[in-house]
């Protein structure tokens, strides 16, 4: 036989390898892809396929998506910055970024507001607030009301889950009259509950109160661990006065903190409505980072989170994001043992 009969055979082979190879790299990076919009720990179901297919794989993709708000030293939004100007450590291990973006995308926006007896002063400047985020808010957001005093209940007809209409939110946001006591635990759980009805991949919870509950079924463990397990980002708004005997500033700050948000405690009435503008433009103006974890164990612990910027011109920078997520799980949840202590102040 010549050499040239007795390669044909290797080079077919040789190309037949290489065409699967290829194929299970685009199958790889297609389901990254379509994992990104769950946060950490959602996992992309096994392909499935004949056993005498040649091309069968089976890939499991755990992708930790952050929102990220990074600023200077002077707290101003910094933008245009790029993925090497990041660094992402999980317990301190530092993680490869494999996905990452700068762009004002539509969200799922919650407003959770406080109804109840202690808010009756405070009411005109909430809606007036409420509403100046909404109109600086992208067009194509969806919008919801959570109003609560010691009941909870959605401001929007039950028909309509979300509106983008300012009209519509401020008619939400008056149906109920400031008076009773405070379920801000239930108030919270009802609306990270409601947000898995939004299409837009990224979620957001304003929460405008005194921080203080009396009245909730829920525990703030409980609350601490679904916040560590959802894909939201908290902002609240702490508006006090001196009749306020069971305010919780701690609360507010804890639930913006963990989740990437930020806590504005104004000392005046006249300031919400600037804050809440505020807020509507740094969602509008966050990264989006992505990554895969080098701890691959499905243990259910708890990973921390830190991220890290700079860049020339602006030095280090400051970034929030959230603190940290559950890994997933196959055994019950490891979320609420997590936390020891019920009680938060400041």
């Amino acid at each position: 036989m010549t050499e040239r009969s007795l390669s044909a055979p290797r080079l077919r082979s040789e190309g037949k390898r290489q065409a699967r190879e290829h194929f299970t790299a685009c199958l790889i990076a297609l389901l990254v892809l379509m994992a990104l919009p769950s946060l950490a720990g959602a996992q992309a179901p096994p392909l499935q396929s004949d056993p005498g297919n040649p091309y069968t794989i089976q890939v499991n993709v755990d992708v930790v998506v952050l929102r990220a708000t990074a600023q200077d030293r002077k707290n101003v939004l910094v933008s245009g910055l790029n993925r090497d100007d990041f660094q992402v450590y999980e317990d301190g291990a530092l993680q490869p970024i494999k996905y990452f973006s700068h762009e004002d995308v539509p969200v799922t926006v919650g407003l959770v507001v406080d109804n109840s007896g202690s808010m009756q002063p405070k009411r005109h400047d909430v809606m007036l607030a409420a509403l100046a985020f909404a109109r600086s808010s992208n067009p194509q957001d969806q919008m919801f009301v959570v109003n609560f005093n010691e009941k909870v209940s959605f401001g929007l007809p039950e028909n309509t889950p979300f509106t983008d209409q300012v009209t519509q939110l401020e008619v939400a946001l008056s149906r109920v009259a400031p008076q009773g006591e405070t379920a801000l635990y239930d108030a919270v759980a009802a609306a990270l509950e409601h947000l898995k009805k939004g299409s837009r991949d990224k979620k957001v919870l304003i929460v405008i109160s005194d921080g203080g509950d009396n009245a909730s079924k829920h525990k703030l463990t409980e609350i601490i661990a679904l916040v560590g397990q959802a894909n939201v980002i908290i902002y609240t708004v702490g508006i006090f006065d001196d009749q306020d005997g069971d305010r919780n500033p701690g609360v507010l700050k804890r639930l913006a903190k963990d989740t990437g948000g930020e806590a504005f405690l104004p000392e005046s009435l006249k300031d919400v409505t600037p804050i809440c503008e505020r807020i509507a433009r740094d969602i509008r103006n966050q990264y989006t980072i992505a990554y895969v974890p080098t701890n691959r164990k499905r243990d259910g612990t708890y990973r921390g989170i830190q991220v890290k910027a700079s860049a020339p011109g602006h030095g280090r920078l400051s970034v929030r994001t959230r603190t940290g997520y559950f890994a997933p799980s196959a055994l019950p949840s490891k979320a609420a043992k997590a936390f020891d202590h019920d009680e938060i102040r400041d």
